[in-house]
């Protein structure tokens, strides 16, 4: 990753929205305050108001900076009508902006808007040109992408019409975390992980996403979406594939996300028997989800997905894959679970402490990002006992503040690199393995708010020896 961004416009289409202010402009300045930011670099916000100027957009987004209130000096406003005339002229004063300061044409464009959004301001960016230009030109997209395999096709076929691949950034923000980037140097940098990371040592492998918020304001995007579209397809297929990814032949981003896609691809059809779907229900004061407002009476929307995946190839063939991720669970954490095989034999049995335990790798996404190895050691005294304790690491205790995961992608992103973003055949082939599911009928069970999601997902993992380790 290169630390340094050249000279740019950063090009915000739908500025004035929550995610603007709470996420992408605290990201820049972030980078800003942290120079990575390329000299004279501004921030062009656009939106449909034609009555906000630079003034009134500085004055709306100060309090998303309170450390650096003078980097509201690099926001710019323009209105961008949705009408060809509109992004032409958005076109004419990105190069009036780029002659006035003296920059050289590098250009990202963010699509800050709502997904149905994304195929006119694709091609009105094509059509105005500012798909390339004297410098980059690049366009960052947020998820969801596609509502289904053939939305996503056609998504794709529209952006290639005007962006190549290697324009493109699908922007997931999981993948920038500081545990998800450390897993593939955890498992390539450290041959004592790498040896043990395949189905003669590995027992089980979970993945739980976890959100002790409800559907809050949102109701009006989530329903219909449900879990499986908004959390299993993107967030939870790209921690699988980077578990389950092969060693690439380089740490490049053609060559990692061909392993990713390659793993994907080797995930065997989903057995309706190993999916369970979830609605939480009132409990506790809490509300259920069919009482939040803006969500229908009898809604069938999913706030919770379980599911066991096979991965058919030489490294994993054998072992389960379990994925998990809900809304108003018991708290809010994001993990990765690795239960290595135990000891075929007890060699302690003359001591009556053979309960040896598996050893297990927990690898914390959040709230706070790190691992711990769990292994059984002698208790000291007699008799003989063992104990299950961990070997740990934080990043908080070994660095100083770590940067925000959008810091990271948008980093990324300035320079040119692609690593930690979604390739079209990596979301087309995630979509191709879970569409089937989505399309099928399967029965949705009340789970009580601020659970750990319906009983049938325990049974999910019983079933075959198992449990869930995120509790």
């Amino acid at each position: 990753m290169s630390e340094h961004a050249e000279p740019h416009l950063f090009v915000i289409l739908g500025a004035t929205g929550d995610l603007t202010k709470r996420k992408l402009l605290p990201a820049v300045e972030g980078l800003h305050r942290h120079k990575q930011l390329g000299e004279g670099s501004l921030v062009i916000g656009t939106g449909r108001r034609a009555d906000v100027d630079d003034v009134a957009f500085r004055a709306w987004a100060t309090d998303a900076f309170p450390k650096n209130p003078g980097f509201s000096e690099r926001l710019k406003y323009v209105a961008l009508p949705e009408t060809p005339e509109g992004y032409r002229a958005l076109a004419t004063r990105l190069e009036q902006i780029e002659r006035e300061r003296g920059l050289p044409g590098n250009r990202a464009f963010y699509l800050a808007l709502p997904p149905a959004a994304f195929p006119r301001a694709i091609e009105g960016l094509g059509q105005a040109g500012l798909n390339r230009s004297r410098g980059f030109s690049r366009l960052v997209i947020e998820k969801p992408f596609g509502s289904d395999l053939e939305t996503a096709v056609d998504l794709n076929r529209q952006l290639h019409r005007h962006f190549d691949e290697s324009q493109v950034y699908r922007i997931d923000h999981y993948l920038g975390k500081e545990t998800v980037q450390n897993l593939l140097v955890f498992r390539f940098a450290n041959q004592v992980f790498e040896s043990l990371w395949n189905r003669d040592r590995v027992e089980s492998v979970e993945i739980s996403v976890a959100e002790s918020i409800g559907v809050e304001k949102r109701a009006s995007y989530y329903d219909g979406i449900g879990a499986t579209r908004d959390m299993v397809q993107n967030h939870l297929a790209q921690l699988l594939a980077l578990v389950a990814m092969e060693v690439p032949s380089a740490y490049h981003a053609d060559q990692v996300r061909f392993e990713k896609v390659k793993a994907l691809r080797s995930v065997l059809p989903l057995d309706d028997r190993d999916v369970v779907l979830g609605q939480y229900g009132p409990s506790d004061g809490m509300a259920g989800y069919r009482q939040e407002p803006g969500v229908p009476k009898d809604s069938r929307t999913e706030t919770f997905a379980a599911m066991r995946l096979s991965i058919e190839n030489w490294r994993w063939q054998g072992v389960p894959f379990y994925l998990r991720t809900g809304k108003r669970m018991a708290k809010a954490t994001s993990e990765i679970v690795v239960t290595f095989r135990r000891p075929p034999v007890c060699l302690f049995t003359s001591f009556d402490a053979c309960q040896i335990h598996a050893n297990v790798l927990r690898l914390t996404l959040q709230p706070n990002e790190g691992f711990q190895l769990f292994f059984d050691v002698k208790a000291p005294g007699e008799p003989m006992a063992l104990r299950t304790l961990p070997l740990d690491f934080y990043y908080h205790e070994a660095f100083e503040e770590l940067p925000t995961a959008y810091e990271t992608l948008l980093l990324d992103v300035l320079t040119g690199d692609q690593t930690l973003f979604v390739h079209a055949d990596e979301v087309e082939t995630s979509w191709r393995l879970y569409t089937p599911l989505l399309e099928g009928n399967h029965p949705v069970h009340e789970y009580p708010a601020g659970s750990w999601g319906p009983s049938q997902a325990d049974d999910l993992l019983f079933r075959r020896g198992h449990r869930w380790h995120s509790r």
